[in-house]
């Protein structure tokens, strides 16, 4: 039948998710989460009696992109420009973030873990008089490592 995947096995939608930001706050309602990536560098190495013309690559340190989060401004919630004013010479209150993805029961089926998180730039809303959007602020997290985990 069209539209129908092999044994009703459809890929999970993207809109429904959860955040958590340890003890700062649970269960944040955002909407938008992105750059959950990583990446490993590659290192070149060759060997002085090598027979090949070439370079072996070899894999190097791990790095990992910055997770950046919007969602809209609620009366009295300043809880990004909170975090963020924590931030001072070498002491930076570090969280983890768990990030999920929720089935249609609400259920967590996919869990990113970021550890050692902590806020690297703010954006406020942009104002507008004409507009009818809802103000959103984005906040940009740094972190120390992603896991991802099956529920």
């Amino acid at each position: 039948m069209a539209g129908e995947t092999e044994n009703n096995v459809w890929p999970m939608p993207k809109f429904r998710f959860t955040v958590d930001w340890g003890t700062i706050a649970q269960n944040i309602a955002f909407q938008e989460v992105s750059g959950l990536e990583a990446e490993t560098q590659i290192i070149e190495y060759r060997a002085s009696n090598s027979a090949q013309f070439s370079t072996i690559k070899m894999p190097g340190i791990a790095k990992y992109g910055n997770v950046t989060m919007k969602r809209g401004i609620f009366v009295k919630d300043n809880s990004f420009w909170n975090w963020y004013n924590q931030i001072k010479m070498n002491t930076i209150k570090r969280q983890t973030v768990t990030i999920k993805l929720l089935d249609e029961s609400g259920k967590p089926t996919m869990v990113w873990t970021l550890t050692n998180a902590w806020p690297t730039k703010i954006t406020g809303t942009d104002l507008k008089s004409d507009g009818n959007e809802v103000a959103v602020d984005t906040i940009e997290i740094a972190h120390e490592g992603l896991t991802i985990a099956n529920s």
